[in-house]
């Protein structure tokens, strides 16, 4: 499995509304690897331990003042020994003038030489989002991803066990098809997981006796959604009479996608279940569980049976957690 990923520079130019000063070749061509951004203040001052090239540099007011501080030739001396490490690219913010000298050594060391209007911080800050969605950690899990009230839901299952079903129920009840069979998850952060659909099969659902439909061409564009965060996980699995399942819902069950734990619930499916609205309140749920508040620990508190609750989720009269 692909463990590292990169996007290219022309993607970025064309995201961010880049203007293009210098470009040693196509910037298709080019590829950012890396989800870190540096200014370079140190290196133009002529540190440069632990200097990474592959990291998109951004000058701001500050270096740009600074460099306005030296004549002419020390200025070029600095720009050609900082170019010299040959970074991935340069971006000069606030949309300042490029000083000549900068140009001349971005063209003599084959470094690409972009800026933009945006304000340092706030350009910073677009990016390393941006980069971090783009090279973020992947997998691709067999399931339907939806957005029911907000919520992200992950419905897995075995192959015909209907889970292309219960989201097209979901859809037709107002609620949103992000992917179907494939979804595409990317660890964004280390407590927020993303999930999209693979562009090619993007806003298509199977269903066994219709075939292939397009979501949006018949429900309309409000009923789809291109990416969205992972809040729950729904396993759906044939009824077994054999199995005991959770009545209580006291305590959260979690499973581990990329080293991040999600909610877990598993609901099992037989004839005459509506799951449509067992996962729109299971997603309503979820909401309040995570805002504090559990149901099932309150009735057992009503039923004077506190000692029942696990120290772990035990919250206080408000509902929250203490």
């Amino acid at each position: 499995m692909k463990t590292t990923f990169s996007v290219k520079l022309s993607q970025l130019i064309k995201t961010h509304h880049l203007n293009t000063i210098y470009l040693p070749r196509d910037a298709r061509e080019i590829e950012i690897s890396s989800s870190e951004v540096n200014r370079p203040g140190l290196q133009l001052a002529g540190f440069f331990e632990y200097f990474d090239n592959k990291r998109i540099q951004i000058i701001g007011k500050s270096e740009y003042a600074y460099l306005e501080l030296f004549s002419k030739n020390e200025r070029n001396d600095r720009l050609q020994r900082f170019f010299s490490y040959k970074p991935i690219a340069v971006v000069v913010a606030r949309g300042m003038d490029i000083f000549p000298e900068m140009v001349e050594a971005a063209k003599k060391n084959g470094c690409a030489l972009l800026s933009t209007e945006l304000g340092t911080s706030e350009f910073s800050s677009t990016l390393i989002s941006a980069l971090n969605v783009e090279l973020a950690p992947r997998i691709t899990r067999h399931g339907v991803l939806v957005e029911v009230y907000g919520e992200g839901i992950l419905i897995l299952g075995e192959s015909g066990v209907g889970k292309s079903e219960v989201a097209m129920e979901l859809v037709k009840r107002g609620h949103r098809l992000i992917a179907d069979d494939a979804v595409e998850i990317r660890r964004v952060s280390a407590r927020t997981l993303v999930g999209t659909s693979p562009e090619n099969i993007r806003h298509f659902m199977e269903l066994r006796g219709i075939g292939i439909i397009n979501v949006r061409r018949i429900f309309g564009i409000g009923s789809v959604k291109v990416t969205e965060q992972i809040n729950m996980i729904i396993q759906m699995e044939q009824w077994d009479s054999k199995k005991i399942y959770d009545r209580m819902g006291l305590e959260n069950e979690y499973t581990e996608i990329l080293g991040n734990k999600v909610p877990l619930l598993t609901i099992p499916v037989k004839p005459g279940r509506n799951l449509a609205i067992i996962i729109e309140v299971a997603a309503m749920n979820n909401r309040q569980k995570v805002m504090g508040y559990n149901a099932a620990q309150e009735l057992l508190a009503k039923l004077g049976l506190d000692d029942d609750i696990p120290d772990a989720v035990k919250t206080d009269e408000w509902g929250f957690e203490k």
